[in-house]
């Protein structure tokens, strides 16, 4: 039913990277869901995660290993928009970045809403963190009472 690998399961310096300058992580169910949405990803090297079998900390070590060990001009996470666990891969990348201080690397969020391959930007996947920052922009728009 999958193929894409799973990132916990490849090496951090594994062969399946080489040639790839990309990297996408997909929300693992958007393989089988919306296997439309993965084809405008050609020539990405992709691995995918799923947030309700492995804790966030534990991929994003890993992710933070392979980005140790290789040279990506970009990387990328692809989900299921809504999910409250996909939301978290977002929340991943941004953090494994922070963290690691990496500069130079294009970071990319898409997400799949309605059918339709939707890119958000970086500043949205921060801002979403914060809920009372949410609410307000929501109030500020006439989205709330």
């Amino acid at each position: 039913m999958y193929n894409i690998p799973k990132l916990i399961d490849v090496n951090a310096k594994s062969r399946y990277f080489s040639g790839y300058s990309k990297l996408l992580v997909v929300g693992r169910c958007v393989e089988y869901e919306h296997p439309p949405a993965l084809e405008q990803f050609k020539g990405w090297v992709k691995l995918s995660v799923c947030l309700e079998e492995e804790h966030m900390n534990h991929v994003g070590l890993k992710l933070a290993a392979i980005l140790a060990r290789n040279s990506f001009k970009e990387v990328g996470t692809l989900t299921t928009d809504g999910s409250p666990h996909c939301v978290q891969l977002h929340y991943m990348l941004e953090e494994v970045f922070k963290v690691m201080g990496i500069t130079g690397v294009e970071r990319r969020h898409f997400v799949i809403s309605e059918g339709s391959l939707i890119e958000v930007g970086k500043e949205v996947v921060k801002a979403s963190r914060y809920l009372a920052k949410v609410q307000k922009l929501m109030k500020c728009n006439g989205l709330l009472e």
